[in-house]
């Protein structure tokens, strides 16, 4: 998935500085395998806790790491990105992407309207009794 310029600096730079080659792990837990979710968990809500306001904290916004994918994902469809694009990104199906965030979109009916009816592709509206 599509990545901050920034945090892509980041891990490119762990990557480099680490040698690590393609099937290695990012992080590693202390035995070398992989990081316990336990620890992915409390450093998740160390880290939400640290930056946002309480009343945020409180909330499920970003509660589970998870939840950032899906806000990005809706987020993308959202902005009008379209559902073939935030698929290959997300590393879904578009069948699987609208099944799970199709009720998610929101806000794109007025310019779709708009859109529609400058190309001329909207059907004229009857009017009763005429005709």
């Amino acid at each position: 998935m599509p990545g901050h310029p920034a945090l892509t600096r980041i891990l490119r730079q762990h990557i480099e500085g680490e040698q690590l080659q393609p099937g290695d792990l990012l992080f590693t837990g202390e035995s070398g395998g992989i990081l316990a979710g336990s620890v992915i968990r409390r450093a998740w809500r160390s880290a939400r806790k640290a930056v946002l306001p309480p009343h945020v904290f409180e909330s499920p916004t970003g509660r589970r790491v998870y939840d950032i994918r899906h806000t990005r994902l809706t987020k993308w469809l959202n902005d009008g990105i379209p559902p073939a694009q935030v698929a290959e990104w997300a590393g879904n199906s578009v069948a699987v992407l609208l099944a799970t965030y199709a009720r998610c979109v929101d806000g794109q009916l007025p310019d779709l309207k708009r859109r529609l009816e400058a190309a001329g592709d909207l059907p004229e509206a009857e009017v009763p009794g005429a005709g």
